[in-house]
């Protein structure tokens, strides 16, 4: 379950967007930069996981543990305009694919964001098992949209491989390259 709500963090519209830009400009070319910055986010994820299993702390706990009350307080102000800015983001990145698919008003969209926000708190209050099994729905549904989208765009697996081979162009696909890798 907690596997799945950890995947939709790589479904937002920051890492579709960078991933978009860098292929339509770049081609496969990047794939590279997309597959270091999934390594590392596993193994941060993995580093995280064994904190959690062996001292039974998330980092936030350890972090009260481990450094001073004032370092503690820019640790958390640091947290909370971090989450405010991604939330931020996926509200209204939320609210613009929704402009784009439907015609929306982006005002719409923003309040179905909302009301998306608040179903979650619903199934999260009805249990967690409800909450992962729409979750997994969701992702499910992005899944197979995905491989439908494949088969029809047919890649080039001889160019797609050559697309692991780490390499930049210009500058431009650096700028690319960074995006993705925040956005990861």
């Amino acid at each position: 379950g907690p596997v799945y709500l950890v995947s939709v963090g790589y479904m937002d519209p920051g890492n579709w967007a960078t991933d978009l830009a860098g292929g339509s400009k770049y081609g496969y070319s990047l794939i590279w930069v997309l597959l270091m910055s999934n390594l590392m986010a596993l193994l941060l994820q993995s580093h995280s996981a064994r904190l959690g299993i062996v001292r039974r702390l998330d980092l936030a706990q350890a972090n009260r543990q481990t450094y001073p009350k004032a370092i503690n307080f820019g640790l958390y102000l640091l947290a909370e305009i971090a989450i405010a800015a991604c939330d931020l983001a996926e509200v209204l990145g939320m609210a613009i694919g929704l402009n784009l698919l439907f015609g929306l008003p982006i005002l719409w969209g923003v309040s179905l964001a909302i009301l998306d926000t608040f179903l979650i708190l619903y199934l999260q209050r009805k249990g967690m098992r409800y909450m992962e099994a729409f979750i997994l729905s969701l992702v499910a549904v992005i899944g197979v949209s995905f491989f439908v989208e494949l088969m029809f765009a047919k890649p080039d697996v001889s160019e797609l491989a050559t697309g692991f081979l780490p390499s930049l162009q210009d500058s431009g696909a650096l700028y690319i390259a960074i995006g993705i890798i925040g956005a990861t």
